[in-house]
Parts: C-alpha cells; sequence; structure tokens
C-alpha cells in the first residue's frame, strides 16, 4: 500500500515538475496570498488586542455604585403583593446617597479569588485661583490600594500617588486644568463643595495631557479628605475591582450584585459597543483576507486543469493497466496539495518579513512615537496554513474529480 502511495506522489510530482512556469506562478499566488493574510491580520488582532488591553487597564475590572437597576417596590406594594393596589402622590423619603454597609461588600469582594477592592468617595467641588473658576470632580481613594487597583500611577507625568498621604490636602489634576488655572506643582488652589465650605489644597502631581481614560476634569485626593471636604464622613459611593483574571469579571460582578442589590458593573459590560464593534470589524477583516487566499487558489486550479488536459491520454493508459477512480483523484489533488504546502511556508516567510518591516515603523500615537501592536502568535500561521490547505484541496479536487470520470476508451480512440 506504501509502495503505491509513494509512486502516486512520484507521479503528482514529476507532473508539477514538467510545468514549471506555471507551478512557480501557482506557488507564488499562495505566497502571496498567505504573507498578507499574516501581514492584515497581524495588524488587525494585534490593535484588537492592545484596544482591549487598553479597556482593561483603563479602570477597575468591576465597579460597584450607589445604584439600584431597579428601585425597590414601595412598602404598600410589598405588603400586599399581587393586589390591586395603586398608589399615587406618595413623597419619596430623601436618603443619604452612598453604600449602605460598605466594609461587609469589601470583605465579601476580597474573599474572591484573586480579587482586590478599592474604596473611594466621587464628589463636585469648584476650583478657584487667581480670580479663575474651573468645576472638578474629585475622587476620594486610599492610594496604597488604588495603585493595585488601576493604572493611574502611569498617567501621572509629574509626582505620585502616595504623595497624597504625604501631604496635607493634596490633590492631583490633569496639566490642562493646571494650565487653565495658572498653576504647578506646589501651588495652594481655592477648593469649595456644595455646602460652600471653603478650604485649601495643594497640588502634589499632575496628569499627562491626553489621557483619554481620564475625564479633563477630575482629580484625586485622599479618602478622609475627599469624606471631609464633601461633609460625609465614613461614607463611600463606589469600590473599584481588580481581579488577576479581567475575563472572571463578568460572573463575578453578577454575584456581587445578586448579593448586595447595588450596581455591578463588569468592563465588558461598561465596553460593550465597543466589544461588539470589535467582533464586526473581525469578521470584515477575514473575510476580506480569506478572499484573498480564494484568489490566490485560482492558480492552483489552473495548474492541476492544465496538467489534466495534457494528460489525457496518460490518464486513459493508467485506467487501462488499473488505476482507479480515486488513485487518479490523489494524484491530482496531491499536486493541489504540495503547491499549496510550498506556498504556506514561501508564505509564512513573506508574512513573517513584512511584520518584520511593519513593527519597525513609529507612529505618532497618543502624543507619542509608538511601534505598531501586532500579533505575532503561532494562531495566525496556523489559520492562514489551514485556509490555503482548504483552498488548494477543494481547487485540486474539482478538476481532479472531473478527469478521474473520463471514459479512458474514449481518450484512446481520439473522440476527446
Amino acid at each position: 500500500m506504501s509502495g503505491q502511495f509513494g509512486l502516486l506522489v512520484a507521479i503528482a510530482l514529476r507532473h508539477l515538475a514538467g510545468r514549471r512556469r506555471q507551478t512557480l506562478v501557482a506557488v507564488s499566488g499562495v505566497a502571496v496570498g498567505v504573507g498578507f493574510f499574516l501581514a492584515v491580520s497581524a495588524m488587525m488582532i494585534g490593535s484588537q488586542n492592545d484596544f482591549v488591553k487598553t479597556l482593561i487597564d483603563a479602570a477597575p475590572h468591576i465597579v460597584i455604585s450607589d445604584e439600584l437597576r431597579s428601585p425597590p417596590p414601595q412598602p404598600g406594594i410589598r405588603a400586599y403583593p399581587g393586589a390591586a393596589v395603586d398608589l399615587r402622590h406618595y413623597k419619596v423619603r430623601n436618603e443619604v446617597r452612598g453604600l449602605k454597609g460598605w466594609p461587609q461588600i469589601l470583605r465579601a469582594v476580597d474573599a474572591e479569588p484573586g480579587a482586590i477592592g478599592s474604596p473611594s468617595l466621587t464628589g463636585a467641588i469648584t476650583l478657584r485661583s487667581g480670580g479663575r473658576e474651573e468645576a472638578l470632580t474629585i475622587i476620594g481613594v486610599d492610594p496604597a490600594v488604588e495603585e493595585k487597583v488601576s493604572t493611574i500611577e502611569d498617567k501621572l507625568r509629574t509626582g505620585r500617588l502616595r504623595d497624597l498621604e504625604s501631604t496635607q490636602g493634596g490633590i492631583i489634576i490633569g496639566e490642562e486644568m493646571a494650565q487653565r488655572l495658572g498653576l504647578a506643582i506646589g501651588d495652594v488652589v481655592g477648593a469649595t463643595p456644595a455646602s460652600g465650605q471653603s478650604r485649601s489644597l495643594r497640588i502634589v502631581g499632575l496628569f499627562k495631557r491626553g489621557q483619554s481614560q481620564l475625564a479633563a476634569t477630575a482629580g484625586y485626593v485622599l479618602l478622609r479628605e475627599a469624606q471631609s471636604l464633601l461633609g460625609r464622613p465614613f461614607i463611600i459611593n463606589r469600590i473599584g475591582v481588580h481581579l488577576n483574571d479581567p475575563y472572571a469579571a463578568q460572573p463575578i460582578s453578577r454575584r456581587l450584585e445578586a448579593r448586595f442589590s447595588y450596581k455591578a458593573e463588569s468592563w465588558q459590560e461598561r465596553s460593550a459597543d465597543f466589544l461588539s464593534l470589535l467582533v464586526t470589524r473581525n469578521v470584515i477583516m477575514y473575510s476580506v483576507v480569506s478572499a484573498i487566499l480564494l484568489v490566490a487558489s485560482f492558480g492552483i486550479y489552473t495548474v492541476v486543469s492544465n496538467s489534466i488536459t495534457d494528460k489525457r491520454r496518460d490518464i486513459a493508459i493508467m485506467r487501462s493497466i488499473g488505476f482507479s477512480e480515486r488513485d487518479l483523484q490523489l494524484i491530482f489533488v496531491m499536486e493541489g496539495l504540495v503547491l499549496a504546502l510550498i506556498g504556506i511556508v514561501a508564505g509564512w516567510l513573506l508574512g513573517y518579513g513584512l511584520m518584520a518591516i511593519l513593527g519597525s515603523l513609529e507612529f505618532p500615537i497618543a502624543g507619542e512615537d509608538r511601534h505598531l501592536p501586532l500579533d505575532r502568535s503561532a494562531r495566525q500561521y496556523a489559520i492562514a496554513a489551514a485556509a490555503s490547505l482548504l483552498a488548494g484541496t477543494v481547487a485540486a479536487w474539482l478538476p481532479a474529480r472531473k478527469a478521474a470520470r473520463v471514459d479512458p476508451v474514449d481518450i484512446l480512440r481520439g473522440a476527446i
């Protein structure tokens, strides 16, 4: 059996060797298709991975806020469930916003495997300096915990998050706001909350310009400083959760929300619109690059078809001496496979070279010169090889199937 298979392979290789120019064209077509498939997919998937990483690192993986997805039922409705109760003109009781029992929630978060929770308090104040005013959303944090949950430290142009602990009334704001107020590191600025009780804060750090992950009107202070400034002692309204496995955010957020009723948003939920766009983008990308590989397979179809046309008498003789239809089909399918395999190897080399060139280029991104993010994983090489092998096999099988069914008697008589 192995000897017969070796004979069929030898015949297929001999056919290809006799048509070197067409073989070279077909191999080149597959190589170019595979090479550009790798280059395009490396750029697209690489940029997608970089974008998703930015989404993941931009904020905590889960944010628990003092909001409820659905308001609790009125006491009358709760007392008589399913009854014909119609409540009108009732006065809603004013409640102080904040996470009730937040130490218990924080303990539950920290009990999750690989999870770290960071409590914070957010509120609005007005900064005043030199007759100019700017509205600012302050976020009170515990620096020792917050730097484990978010990447704020990487967004600072000057200063450190820990400087909030060492400086009384320290605050970190963005470079743009500091420029508008005419402030620099070490300057003192007046801060007025909604209660109207003004106090002084000192600039201890500045965020870099163009940080899309941070609001331009947001500033960071110490948690107890925010509680004192906003007149909300011992209150927090947000818990940020960092996970060792970001992709476990959805099930953990559902568990926490079901247990404590407060809204717990995973990073996937907050970025659902962007993630759905990435799915559409991937469908378009793979459709385009698959079309490139499909066009490249036409070269294999042409080589095999011409080989069949030129070898009609050989086909008839082989059939007459005992070769089966399956044997003939296998010969021509192997021709297509050999062309595809050689083209794939050449395409891998071409794709590797194109990725090396693209990876060496620098582009101004977010005010900095950065290299293109590329996905050089073996997965893309495997996808390109599998798609090319499939296209090459089908392209060779179509003419081979037709050739194997031709009556050898008609060929020998010259009828065809």
